[in-house]
């Protein structure tokens, strides 16, 4: 097998790998807070608090994966354009 060949299979399989990923578990965890949702901060002391509400994810942890967005937008322009 050539190595063109190999690479094209290789990448193949990393997009239909993600795609199932995006399809099974849409959600996945904020990479800001980990999936706090809130910032940790340290006091004077240096014992870990709970600061501020992420902003990216609003408190609750997780966000739309790529995939699943772009996913999510062609479907609505494909509704739109079929009424």
């Amino acid at each position: 097998m050539t190595p063109i060949l190999l690479a094209i299979a290789l990448l193949l399989f990393v997009t239909f790998s993600y795609a199932s990923v995006c399809a099974a578990s849409p959600f996945g965890t904020c990479r800001k807070c980990n999936g706090f949702g809130f910032a940790m901060t340290t006091d004077r002391k240096g014992r870990p608090k709970r600061g501020k509400t992420c902003r990216r994810c609003k408190g609750h942890g997780k966000r739309i994966r790529a995939g699943r967005w772009l996913y999510n937008r062609a479907a609505h322009t494909y509704r739109q354009g079929t009424r």
